[in-house]
């Protein structure tokens, strides 16, 4: 039987900023995203049943209409007319509800598969522009890499690659409401923003001290205070060599960029038994 295998990599933010809250209550945001070495898997199958059937290994996730992978296969699928099913096995590896994109990334890694499965013909760009359909993080987990993003997400443009370094990722046992966060941030009192512009020059230099310095998310203003140990977090990767720590996304997992092999080895012992953080992931 065929089959395609898919990673669905998830991602971090190195800046982050809210321009305005828009009159459709969206916000306008300018950030800059990053893919990284951490990744779900997917296998997708063609199914005689006519049906789109997910099988996941946690049991608290939805399989249904509920399920941005189904969303994803369900778009295509209808949209070419498929008469065929199609059976999804995914493994959860990215930690859920953390500010990674991890069901973004999976419903773009669907997109692709199914893609592939039926031999649609749809270019990078097409399936791009159908991932939006589907949430606003998809677009850039169909085209990875490092890029700049403004509107609510969704307006991309490619960016010079990350210098290599070491990823230290710290989800703390606490789950953080998308909706709570940019429902409590106050984006037209905002005193600092990021400099989006200095990081992207630092990208352009190769310049991973730069780019470290001037990481910045201003949705800490709202969960910092509300959830302390995000704090914590970020503290202990400084105190053990981080040349910056931020919260991804709207959080709640904190990351840490290390140009020192040990010195992110320590950090990740200091969080792993530290009782800080439920989920701790050395990546690149």
């Amino acid at each position: 039987m065929k089959e395609i295998k898919l990673k669905a990599k998830a991602k971090i933010n190195l800046g982050l900023d809210v321009l305005r809250k828009r009159e459709d209550g969206y916000h306008e945001v300018r950030m800059i995203m990053q893919t990284i070495g951490l990744y779900d898997r997917l296998v997708i199958r063609p199914a005689a049943d006519g049906q789109i059937s997910i099988r996941t290994n946690l049991r608290f996730l939805p399989t249904g209409e509920d399920n941005l992978v189904y969303r994803a296969a369900k778009l295509l699928m209808d949209e070419f007319q498929i008469k065929q099913g199609v059976e999804i096995e995914l493994g959860k590896y990215i930690p859920v509800a953390a500010g990674m994109a991890g069901g973004s990334s999976d419903a773009a890694a669907t997109l692709v598969g199914v893609n592939k499965l039926f031999e649609l013909g749809l270019d990078t760009e097409q399936l791009m522009k159908r991932g939006v359909k589907i949430g606003a993080d998809v677009p850039f987990c169909v085209m990875r890499g490092t890029a700049l993003a403004e509107g609510i997400g969704e307006r991309l443009t490619p960016l010079p690659p990350m210098p290599e370094c070491h990823i230290l990722i710290a989800k703390p046992g606490i789950h953080v409401s998308t909706k709570f966060v940019y429902g409590n941030l106050r984006a037209d009192e905002l005193k600092e923003h990021p400099d989006i512009d200095g990081q992207i020059e630092a990208l352009k230099r190769g310049d991973l001290h730069g780019l470290a310095r001037l990481m910045g998310n201003v949705l800490e203003t709202v969960t910092i205070p509300e959830y302390p140990v995000i704090r914590r977090i970020k503290e202990v990767m400084k105190e053990h060599g981080a040349l910056n720590a931020m919260m991804s996304g709207s959080g709640p997992t904190v990351f840490g960029l290390f140009e020192d092999a040990a010195a992110a080895q320590e950090a990740y012992r200091a969080l792993d038994g530290g009782g800080e953080a439920k989920q701790v992931y050395l990546v690149s």
